[in-house]
């Protein structure tokens, strides 16, 4: 059987380029190269390369995504993405491919679109009875006007650019009198801003994935924040600001409750692939409320949903393959 072409998109224009190139190393280094032709794609600001570990880079022609090396065309049967953040993540590469033709891997565009932006999942979630927290969304042409609709939502509050990911520019806000800088933090990552209600509880996070039409859950990941940092930001995310415990200690009432709720997430949102929802679990009311949903999980050997897949006893290689596959359903 001839081998598949496959191009491990990474790079991207954000602040989460650094977490996309140690995905893109954990993908390339577990996907399997007796069934596919492997080639890393990175897209930055400066151009879309292949760069091979030995030998010189060579250019994406970008109207047929195709590369030339050594004076032969290669063309890919399918992309697999290691890009968070734009382009890779909110809909618009995905748009790309889908006017080219070629099959990848995760969410198509609208989805990814609309999850990206997390004011516009909240409201795609609150339709659907998908429990989430109460919150405003700030524009930064309107800003000001907006103010008013803060005095609705209780302190504390997370304020945190409303498209992005990694929780960079994200802060905890107790006190209203911090509540304008932390806006003028979010704001210089993104140009809206959503205010959200902090609800109580512990925090899980759940891979979901789709296999042959059955869509099936990981096991759950308890995060917990080490008490220098009450929340579970960039630095919590990647500096070991926190312990993330997999499978989660819980009763199975509650993940029964997570899992139920994530597979209603992924099936509301049309998605595909692999994705990680993050939820708190309110104690008090019993319900797991939806925080958001990231249609490309990292994938660095740090990472949640690789964590997950080994506590499954799975393996990297068959998982990889499995999504590969997957995208050509």
């Amino acid at each position: 059987m001839e081998k598949k072409n496959i191009a491990i998109v990474t790079g991207g224009f954000s602040g989460e380029s650094v977490i996309c190139y140690k995905s893109a190393q954990t993908i390339e280094e577990h996907l399997d190269t007796e069934k596919y032709n492997v080639y890393k794609i990175d897209i930055n600001p400066k151009g879309w390369f292949y760069e091979p570990a030995n030998g010189e880079k060579a250019e994406v022609n970008k109207n047929d995504f195709s590369i030339l090396i050594n004076n032969e065309s290669i063309h890919f049967d399918a992309v697999l993405f290691g890009m968070h953040g734009t382009p890779g993540e909110d809909g618009k590469l995905q748009g790309y491919f889908d006017l080219l033709g070629i099959p990848y891997t995760g969410c198509d565009a609208a989805t990814s679109a609309v999850t990206f932006n997390k004011s516009y999942g909240v409201a795609v979630a609150q339709k659907a009875g998908i429990l989430v927290a109460k919150s405003v969304l700030l524009f930064s042409h309107t800003t000001h006007a907006s103010y008013k609709d803060l005095f609705q939502l209780k302190l504390p509050v997370f304020v945190k650019p409303n498209n992005g990911g990694s929780s960079i520019g994200m802060s905890k806000v107790t006190k209203a009198e911090y509540l304008e800088a932390a806006i003028q933090k979010a704001f210089k990552e993104d140009n809206q801003v959503l205010v959200e209600e902090m609800i109580e509880g512990r925090e899980f996070t759940i891979g979901v994935y789709k296999s042959k039409g059955e869509i099936i859950t990981l096991p759950i990941t308890e995060v917990i924040a080490h008490d220098t940092k009450d929340f579970f930001d960039f630095e919590a995310k990647y500096d070991g600001h926190s312990t993330e415990i997999t499978p989660a200690q819980i009763d199975e009432s509650i993940a029964n409750k997570v899992r139920e709720a994530a597979i209603r997430v992924y099936s509301v949102f049309n998605c595909g692939g692999v994705i990680r929802i993050d939820f708190i679990y309110n104690e008090a009311e019993g319900r797991p409320f939806m925080l958001e949903v990231n249609t490309v999980p990292g994938q660095s050997e740090a990472s949640i949903v690789p964590q997950q897949v080994k506590v499954a006893g799975g393996k990297l290689k068959d998982f990889y393959s499995l999504l590969v596959e997957e995208c050509f359903r």
